[in-house]
């Protein structure tokens, strides 16, 4: 099972993905945490761990929420996230996680402070090859959008979790703090159009895709030169 909720004023998709009857776990937890705990329970299902596609608060701002839901619930939800992107977590990381929003601007302003919740320190770390532990999720290191950015690809499920790396038909911004234009292009290219054909695309933003798909028709990927 795989469920997609799409999250907070930048649309964010987070992703419950089951690895067990009754347990998932959380990739990506958007800003609305009663949205995404109301779907758990309905679900009958409880997170074993929240991950991250990298560092960015649209990504990681219903962490707390949901950490706090669930220890009322005796339960404890540890979090993991490529060292690259730790920075992300840590006590004075607001300045950094508002840097990535447009400055100067009274919008982005009040999209980052809706957004902006806290957020734990990290309880282990993403590391490329990896297996995240009590799934078949194997970590993928693609940085380029941010240093710490990660894939999570299934072999099984035919699927891969992209973030801010792939989309439907683009790409993620390079232009950001800690973005690098030559190494995005190179590890879609080199780790992810490497995948299957059929392996199913969830960004981090859009619509779904699949590799074939995105191998045939992505602009970007005409454009750069990619293949």
């Amino acid at each position: 099972m795989i469920e997609r909720l799409i999250l907070g004023p930048m649309r964010t998709n987070t992703y419950i993905v089951a690895c067990g009857k009754k347990e998932c776990i959380i990739i990506d937890p958007g800003p609305d945490t009663d949205t995404l705990c109301k779907n758990l329970d309905s679900l009958n299902i409880v997170p074993q761990a929240i991950v991250f596609t990298h560092g960015h608060i649209d990504h990681t701002s219903g962490t707390l929420g949901i950490q706090d839901y669930f220890s009322k619930k005796n339960t404890q939800i540890p979090v993991g996230i490529h060292p690259g992107d730790s920075a992300y977590l840590q006590e004075d990381s607001r300045e950094l996680n508002r840097s990535f929003l447009p400055n100067n601007s009274i919008r982005a302003d009040k999209t980052f402070e809706a957004m902006f919740q806290g957020l734990p320190l990290p309880d282990f770390t993403l590391a490329d090859g990896d297996t995240i532990p009590g799934t078949t999720l194997s970590i993928i290191h693609t940085p380029g959008h941010t240093q710490g950015s990660v894939c999570f690809y299934d072999e099984i499920k035919e699927a891969v979790f992209t973030g801010d790396t792939l989309y439907f038909d683009g790409i993620g911004h390079s232009n950001l703090p800690g973005g690098q234009p030559d190494q995005i292009m190179d590890s879609i290219a080199t780790k992810l159009l490497t995948l299957p054909d059929n392996t199913r695309v969830f960004p981090g933003h859009g619509p779904f895709t699949t590799i074939e798909r995105e191998k045939r028709d992505n602009q970007f990927k005409t454009n750069h030169g990619m293949l």
